[in-house]
């Protein structure tokens, strides 16, 4: 298939929109993390972020406020909660 002058212009300048918006993206997810923190303590069962000593993944909490489950919060948030700790619990 043969393209023409406009069309790889077009498709040229797609691309380069494309990666320009995936790095405005990423940049702003970075920087929204740096704005949370893990909060220990205050999971509901399967509604964890991530993986702890006994399991891998997030969702596998298998009790509410196990104390080395965590979510994200908003930055100061977490010492508000009732039973919320920013620090990771001692096994």
């Amino acid at each position: 298939m043969k393209f023409d002058r406009f069309t790889k212009t077009a498709i040229a300048t797609s691309g380069a929109v494309a990666f320009a918006m995936t790095m405005v993206a990423g940049e702003a997810a970075a920087a929204d993390k740096k704005k949370m923190e893990k909060c220990y303590g205050i999971v509901a069962k399967g509604q964890n972020d991530c993986g702890t000593s006994t399991h891998s993944c997030a969702g596998q909490a298998s009790v509410d406020n196990h104390k080395e489950e965590w979510i994200y919060v908003p930055a100061g948030l977490c010492e508000k909660i009732a039973g919320g700790s920013t620090q990771k619990p001692k096994v």
